[in-house]
């Protein structure tokens, strides 16, 4: 399921980027009194109690303003409305209700999505109580909050929670498998989808940055449907452009989230670069089944390259995505396409696999015979037994006397035997270790 979007928007100067780094919980975004000062979306993976979300701070909305900055300002605050999947429209309460803020509330009521109102700067209590003259936009009920002292931000985002959709992930077996295809700009994304789908499904081109919006296409491979989203490319964080390409990582980072297997494309001319790892670390963090493909691969007689080297090079820089399968394709000359998708269904089954309840428990009695986790002294620390909690990916729950006294190497090990015993190629293993208690 892709995170859900929350866009804060507003006039200028009310204190949104404010808002933006008190819910992020570190500074992100540039804080100051001159209005304008936010003139590009800045958006980051935020938490809130059990709740993950994408969190998009905007420029003031501002109809009047003339330049061409401003226009630009504009344009991309309305994309961020279009992609939102509920705003907080911020307020001043020191100002009471504007000009400007009724052109906010009329763009944020024609997108037709939720809306929390927030008075911001109601740091006194009689502050609070003026809020209640913000009940004439139509919004509901204001919400007195202080995003800079952090008052009112629980009840907010309480709020917040209950306005977003309803998403409810099926475990139905025969859901149609979500492949993202993700990698650095110009490396080939989009015309392997092509080379898969058959036709040209997405624009190709040599100037990076071609595709912008993920694009899905739908592809039957041995009675399996698959359902491809192609992306754009990500760029190191520092040098990522603002205004659609800034976006573009934005949705690149949700098609992952919301896939079940990503496809990592690396190029054959310059594999592995610090830009791949960085993209690999989001495929973990978000417990994807993973599928490394080497593109470019019909450039390997003239670069001098061996399968063997360039895998050993690829395990010794992505380490953390060990168990991932290898294939070497060429999207221009359509090979290596066969073996990709057979690697990707593979993949899939064993994201979603499910153990015997037997087999686990011989597997972790065997692991603990030969060797016993570590003791402090004369506390012995003991695992009594393991259960899969879920798939998708394949979550395993330890109960042991001392969950804190189980080293990373430990539990690394653990992972290690249960890999030997039942393979889960290319998918990420969640480990969770909690008291018997």
């Amino acid at each position: 399921m892709a995170l859900p979007i929350v866009a804060i928007i507003g006039r200028p100067n009310v204190g949104k980027s404010t808002l933006f780094n008190r819910l992020a919980g570190r500074r992100i975004a540039i804080v100051s009194d001159i209005p304008g000062t936010t003139r590009d979306r800045v958006s980051t993976d935020a938490r809130w109690r059990d709740l993950r979300f994408i969190l998009v701070d905007t420029g003031g909305i501002d109809p009047r303003a003339g330049d061409a900055i401003y226009r630009e300002v504009q344009a991309q605050t309305a994309s961020a409305i279009e992609d939102a999947d509920v705003m907080i429209l911020v307020t001043d309460a020191s100002e009471g209700v504007t000009a400007g803020d009724r052109d906010a509330v009329d763009q944020a009521r024609r997108s037709g999505k939720p809306v929390v109102l927030a008075a911001n700067k109601a740091e006194s209590e009689r502050r609070a109580l003026a809020t209640v003259e913000f009940y004439e936009l139509g919004l509901g009920d204001p919400l007195p909050i202080s995003a800079y002292h952090g008052h009112g931000i629980d009840e907010l985002m309480e709020k917040v929670a209950e306005s977003l959709p309803a998403e409810i992930e099926s475990e139905e077996p025969e859901r149609v498998p979500r492949v993202a295809i993700v990698g650095r700009t110009n490396v080939g994304k989009s015309a392997l989808l092509n080379a898969i789908a058959g036709k040209t499904r997405s624009i190709v081109s040599p100037i990076p940055g071609t595709t912008r919006d993920p694009v899905d296409t739908l592809y039957r491979y041995k009675e399996q449907d698959l359902l491809f989203i192609d992306t754009a490319g990500l760029r190191r964080r520092g040098h990522i452009e603002p205004g659609i390409e800034k976006y573009s990582a934005l949705r690149t980072i949700q098609a992952i989230e919301r896939c079940y297997v990503a496809i990592l494309v690396l190029d054959a001319s310059e594999f592995v670069t610090a830009q791949d790892t960085h993209i690999a670390g989001y495929i973990e963090d978000a417990g994807r089944g993973a599928v490394i493909v080497v593109n470019k691969w019909d450039l390997a007689p003239e670069l001098n390259l061996e399968t063997k080297d360039v895998e050993r090079s690829i395990r010794r820089r992505l380490q953390f995505l060990d168990g991932a399968p290898i294939r070497f394709t060429s999207a221009i000359e359509r090979t290596g396409i066969p073996s990709l998708l057979s690697a990707i269904v593979d993949v899939h089954e064993q994201w979603r696999r499910t153990l015997e309840p037997e087999e686990l428990r011989r597997v972790l009695m065997e692991a603990l015979a030969a060797h016993p986790p570590p003791s402090e002294g004369r506390r012995e620390t003991r695992i009594y037994r393991v259960v899969q909690r879920r798939t998708g990916p394949p979550t395993f729950v330890f109960h042991t006397s001392d969950p804190d006294r189980i080293h990373f190497s430990y539990r690394r090990y653990l992972e290690n035997c249960m890999r030997q015993a039942f393979g889960f190629e290319g998918a990420p293993l969640k480990l969770e270790f909690v008291s018997r208690r």
